[in-house]
């Protein structure tokens, strides 16, 4: 079976359905009579809300894939625990010393209750401003939002309970989530970490390293947006050991032959972007209303769920498995980063290419021009020109290649089957639109690797940066998967060795 998912806006993501889409798909729970199954199932429907909530936060506080990342990590992580106490062997991550429910209550009703109370209750912590659009969700499934029980003999009470332990045990976890690391001055996601970067945004003195560039606000000022949550290595990871567990050796430095040859295959690509790069290099990047990696991995993940039909239980365990990956692959990317603080090709191709004239992007409405190497920039529109981080390695490559393996893992194959139509352009030159074309994922393993490749496209990183980033996020699946499997009480996996 091949999906097809039409988008039916100029942004790039791929359309969600609202809230009142779903309302003819959903019976009230104590009414079911069968296993509703794909879009049916109430994990489904609750993944779904974690989307919207996603892309809400982004549109709010502009991207930020790191936090969001640790949010969806954290709400799947509430509702497998609270699943776990009506499964046959399940263990859960957090949620200890409470009893596993007696076989006669581990009914599909009581996991529903279970799990919509542990996502609701998760959902309000991380994604408090959509409270209203969650509120409406229960009353829709026939719950009572405001019963916040911790009873561990109801299925309400384990739910609240599964949240409730989770938001705790991870209120310290290094995320600065509520300001309160010293310094922070209350101030959520402060940069308690003193990280300065070498370069400062005017002056470029050491040209391996990370140097930000100006962003332009709505009003067409331009502005230094910093770096991004610089500690990021320092939270917890979800299921993995240590954030530098399986960190990659260093990137190829200035004077390298490597990097000399990946400077110029990133001016080439860009030089030769065909309308289907240009779609792939948007639709990997995401646009306004964007739910960032981990939630781009979680929209393929329902993919999934609608093409094999997955009831709740698959979910549950699914979107856990991927969305501990996509946390744990987000801590030790910037581990990456934040370590080696290396340079992006906008700075690069700037230094190899000073005053010489190259085929490049010249902005929108201007296509491909003639220009002086100092001149060149990625394939992006001025708001949002550059990532504001270090390049190695690439987030992108690294959660693509994680979840990819991790939906290999859970599925055991390969074949994943989607297509996307969208318009070239869209995001980045809107006056300057082609016809639609469409794009196929037909393994998982493909997807990643074009997620990386649109990367070195789109001119925000070159090919080193991609493939260790691979690399490095399918360790991190391959370890995280032989951890679930003994969560679930399944026995092993193969471990993915470590470098340390």
């Amino acid at each position: 079976m091949r999906l097809k998912i039409i988008l039916l806006s100029l942004f790039g993501a791929l359309s969600l359905m609202s809230t009142s889409d779903l309302k003819d798909t959903e019976i009230p729970l104590q009414r079911e009579t069968k296993e509703p199954r794909g879009m049916e199932n109430v994990a489904y429907q609750w993944a779904h809300l974690a989307l919207e909530g996603t892309a809400n936060d982004t549109d709010r506080f502009k991207p930020r894939p790191t936090i969001t990342s640790r949010y969806l990590g954290l709400i799947f992580t509430s509702m497998y625990d609270a699943w776990t106490r009506f499964d046959e062997k399940a263990k859960p991550l957090y949620m200890k010393n409470v009893e596993r429910r007696p076989e006669i209550e581990r009914t599909l009703s009581n996991k529903e209750i279970a799990i919509s109370y542990a996502a609701y209750r998760a959902l309000n912590e991380y994604y408090y401003s959509d409270s209203t659009m969650f509120r409406n969700k229960m009353v829709e499934l026939g719950l009572d939002p405001d019963n916040s029980s911790t009873d561990s003999q109801t299925p309400e009470g384990i739910g609240n309970l599964a949240a409730k332990r989770v938001i705790e045990m991870r209120k310290n976890d290094g995320a600065n989530q509520y300001g309160e690391v010293a310094g922070s001055n209350g101030e959520p996601y402060f940069d308690y970490s003193g990280y300065m970067p070498v370069n400062d945004i005017d002056n470029n003195v050491d040209i391996n390293r990370w140097q930000g560039k100006y962003f332009i606000d709505e009003n067409g000022n331009p502005y230094d947006p910093g770096c991004l949550t610089p500690y990021w290595q320092e939270v917890k990871p979800l299921l993995l050991e240590t954030a530098d567990q399986f960190r990659p050796g260093p990137p190829p430095m200035i004077g390298s032959e490597q990097l000399e040859k990946e400077v110029k295959e990133v001016i080439d690509l860009q030089a030769k972007l065909t309308p289907e790069n240009k779609a792939l290099v948007e639709f990997m990047r995401d646009g306004p209303k964007s739910v960032q990696q981990a939630g781009h991995w979680l929209k393929f993940a329902q993919d999934i769920s609608l093409r094999d039909q997955h009831t709740l239980d698959e979910d549950v365990k699914m979107y856990f498995l991927v969305e501990s990956v996509a946390m744990d692959a987000f801590i030790a990317c910037w581990d990456s980063k934040m370590h080696y603080d290396f340079a992006r090709p906008y700075a690069l191709v700037h230094e190899y290419y000073q005053d010489q004239v190259i085929k490049a992007w010249g902005g929108p409405e201007k296509g491909m021009v003639q220009m002086k190497g100092q001149e060149w920039r990625p394939y992006s529109p001025d708001s949002f020109l550059c990532p504001p981080f270090p390049s190695y390695v690439s987030g992108h490559s690294t959660i693509s290649g994680g979840c990819a393996e991790a939906l290999k893992l859970f599925t055991g194959d390969e074949a994943f089957g989607v297509e996307v139509e969208l318009v070239p352009g869209a995001l980045t030159e809107p006056d300057n639109l082609g016809d639609p074309v469409v794009l196929e994922f037909p393994t998982f393993t493909e997807a990643a690797e074009m997620a990386g490749m649109s990367r070195v496209m789109g001119g925000y990183h070159i090919q080193a940066d991609n493939i260790e980033g691979l690399a490095l996020g399918r360790k991190i699946a391959q370890y995280n998967y032989r951890e679930y499997l003994k969560l679930l009480g399944e026995g092993d996996a193969p471990l993915a060795k470590t470098n340390k």
